[in-house]
């Protein structure tokens, strides 16, 4: 929590020495020497539509508005039309009445109008054929990861599925007439009498190779963690093509590890992914995630050690699920300004505030910021450090601008 520290005024900072005991003395000269903390500031985006949807600098929606066309032929607002928007990364909102790319300029939020029909157009894409409707795929290169086959929840609960499909872009040679991009498709089972929930699958590094983090779900109603990744052989991987160069199988994906089960009530939200990055600082990612988001809001981070998932530390009173808003992501990364270690920001249990944690060697709530309304359907960042901007989309369909 942020607190301010009053600052006398020059004149009436020591009215009599002789009065101030020694102890008093050394409070009074700290509160002059240390600065005051700077309390977050929240402010509401300009817009002239409601908001639904919103997506972070990196994602597909964003990469594909930034690549488009988009942005040179749309109408800025408080930006400089001149700039050049290709490399700039941006923030993508949408609604009923419009859509924009938010972006900033030297500090400040720019926000570029578009059309609500072209950035949902580009959207659709975020759900590949064959994936569960509404779902939302992962991408990262040749890389990408979408949940199939609904099935009936097994306790009970929310919709869950059958299989994880994992397709890669295989290399094309150079030259010649164009051929198609070959593309290898796995399919992944979560386990004997489990299933996956329905969670966005992430695509991240550890130790350099590409792993994909899910969560399934037990017949008890049970969630846990599951990181998959590459092998030479596996029974949880079934290869629906071979690699097209010398003939040869492409390593099947296997479950590497999986984490404890975590409790779910009857008819609750299973675990729900937060962030995967490096918090400690100490060069391996690790796996924040909500356990009962819509309850207690257990926040966990899990680290990967001797081929298992653990808890490293875990606090209560977070949540990154929003009923009825479908897979919005309600959390997300800080990256420092310089070295350091990302901080995670993301909703207090009631989603009333916007909390921003600090995850190395535990869990430190650093700055809580009240929000105008309840976070819904999106939180996304732009910028590093102090400088960054957060924001949140609220239940009202307002764009709420956290300044940490």
């Amino acid at each position: 929590m942020s607190e301010r520290l009053a600052r006398p005024a020059p004149h009436a900072a020591f009215p009599n020495r002789a009065m101030l005991s020694g102890a008093a003395l050394t409070l009074a000269v700290l509160s002059l020497a240390l600065p005051a903390r700077a309390e977050p500031t929240v402010t509401i985006l300009d817009l002239p539509f409601r908001a639904r949807a919103l997506r972070g600098s990196g994602s597909e929606v964003a990469v594909a508005v930034a690549t488009s066309g988009l942005l040179p032929l749309a109408r800025p607002r408080g930006a400089n039309p001149a700039q050049g928007d290709d490399d700039v990364p941006i923030v993508v909102v949408w609604g009923d009445g419009g859509g924009a790319a938010l972006s900033l300029v030297d500090g400040q939020v720019a926000t570029t109008l578009l059309g609500a029909e072209a950035v949902e157009g580009l959207a659709a894409a975020e759900t590949p054929r064959g994936a569960l409707p509404g779902s939302r795929r992962a991408v990262s290169g040749p890389l990408s990861v979408h949940l199939a086959g609904p099935v009936p929840a097994l306790s009970g609960g929310p919709e869950q599925v059958a299989s994880l499909v994992v397709r890669e872009r295989q290399p094309v040679a150079m030259g010649g007439d164009p051929k198609p991009v070959p593309v290898v498709t796995t399919t992944l089972s979560a386990a004997p009498d489990s299933a996956f929930a329905l969670r966005r699958p992430r695509i991240a590094r550890f130790a350099g190779k590409p792993v994909i983090v899910a969560v399934t779900v037990a017949p008890d109603g049970g969630s846990a963690l599951a990181l998959f990744g590459r092998s030479e052989a596996g029974a949880d991987a079934k290869p629906q093509a071979a690699n097209p160069e010398e003939g040869k199988p492409t390593p099947s994906w296997v479950r590497l590890a999986r984490g404890a089960a975590q409790a779910t009530a009857p008819g609750g939200q299973p675990l729900k992914p937060a962030a995967i990055a490096d918090f400690a600082g100490s060069g391996q990612p690790q796996v924040a995630a909500v356990a009962a988001p819509e309850a207690a809001g257990l926040l966990q981070l899990w680290t990967l050690e001797a081929g298992a998932l653990r808890v490293a530390h875990e606090a209560p009173g977070y949540t990154n699920v929003s009923p009825g808003e479908g897979e919005a992501d309600l959390s997300t990364l800080i990256e420092p300004a310089g070295p350091g270690a990302p901080e995670l920001a993301l909703p207090v249990s009631d989603r009333s505030a916007l909390a921003i944690l600090s995850l190395k060697d535990g869990i430190r709530e650093r700055v809580r910021a009240p929000l105008p309304g309840l976070a819904a359907f999106g939180l996304a960042g732009l910028g590093r450090g102090s400088a960054a901007r957060l924001f949140v989309g609220l239940a009202d369909g307002r764009i709420a601008v956290v300044t940490p």
